[in-house]
């Protein structure tokens, strides 16, 4: 019997890949504010990281979002995300 492949996300962090049910999903719609995508199947462009805060930290100061959605991410955005993160681990 064949043996199912589990998809693997690569997280923008830290920069470990990891299977994609342990990663939470950042999604960036063509129009709107980039939100944290629970569900993991909003529209929009996706990125993925750790639920863990230092990894959101290491994206924030390597500007990793920026780079992954190719747009300007503010400051408030980030905040937003930190604070739906520690709400998603609790």
């Amino acid at each position: 019997m064949k043996e199912k492949k589990i998809p693997l996300r690569k997280c923008i962090g830290c920069g470990e890949s990891k299977p994609k049910k342990e990663l939470l999903r950042v999604v960036s719609p063509k129009e709107g504010e980039v939100t944290l995508d629970l569900t993991g199947k909003a529209d929009g462009r996706g990125a993925y990281i750790c639920a863990d805060a230092g990894c959101l930290a290491k994206a924030r100061k390597a500007r990793r979002l920026e780079r992954a959605f190719s747009r300007e991410i503010p400051p408030e955005v980030y905040d937003m995300l930190e604070k739906q993160l520690t709400e998603a681990m609790k």
